[in-house]
This record gives structure tokens, sequence and C-alpha cells, in this order.
């Protein structure tokens, strides 16, 4: 049941991820920044992209990515269209990968040290729907403010 209430969720947001992407009518806005504000949208994108794909895919799922973290915030200017077929492949790894885990499993230690203790699997997998929350909610209002 939690289990498949965080498959909800993750693909809900994920799903609102692309919306806001898709809705940047200009390209270059995407990988806009300004003064105090180094993320761009689209870099936030990669971000929760590679994010996604390491804690979720990689160490649950077994499904082999291999991370590069400085990428998501150097590289620019991938077309929209890229990144919207990255989101929907992200979509399909998170849901395959938690289809493996039980709501059991959820109270299990998360395989890999992320913070300064260990956690458990439904520790980290809530922290990471937060986490997805809070730069979908900076994307948003990225868009938001350059649209004006």
């Amino acid at each position: 049941m939690i289990t498949e209430n965080l498959k909800t969720i993750f693909n809900r947001d994920l799903n609102r991820l692309k919306i806001e992407i898709a809705a940047y009518q200009d390209e270059a806005q995407l990988w806009k920044i300004s003064g105090d504000i180094k993320n761009s949208a689209g870099n936030l994108c990669l971000h929760l992209i590679g994010n996604l794909n390491t804690y979720i895919g990689a160490e649950l799922g077994k499904s082999g990515y291999i991370r590069n973290r400085e990428l998501e915030f150097s590289l620019k200017d991938i077309p929209k269209s890229e990144l919207l077929m990255m989101i929907d492949q992200t979509i399909k790894v998170v849901d395959k990968s938690l289809s493996l885990i039980s709501d059991e499993d959820l109270s299990r230690e998360y395989p890999v040290l992320v913070f300064e203790s260990k956690a458990s699997i439904g520790f980290f997998l809530i922290h990471l729907t937060t986490h997805l929350t809070y730069h979908l909610g900076q994307i948003n209002y990225h868009r938001r403010l350059l649209a004006k």
C-alpha cells in the first residue's frame, strides 16, 4: 500500500515536471540564470533525473545507471524534447524499481549511506519525494518569473 502510494506520487510529480518543462515557450529560457539564481530549470531537471535514476533506479532497481552529478549542473542547451524523453525514461525506471520494493522492505536499511546516519528505505524514498517537489516548485517559479 505505501509503496503503491509512493509510486503514485513519483509518477504524478514527474509528469508535472514534464508539464513544467514543456510549458517553456522559448527553449533558451530553460537555461537562463540571473543574479543569485545559479541553477537553471534545465539543470534542475537534469539533477532530478540523475538523482532518481541513482537512488531509486541504480540502488533499488539495479538498473546499472551511473551518475555524473557534475554534468547535471554544467550541461546546457539540451533540447526540450530530449529532456522530456529523459523524464519519460525516469518515470519508467522509478515505477519498475519501486515495483520490486514491498511495504515490508521499506523498514530495511537503505543500501547506501547518504546522510550523516543510516536511514530506512522508506525514509529515504519519502526524502526523495520531497526533494523532487522542492525542485519542481523552483522550476515552476523560474518559468513563471521569466514569462513576465
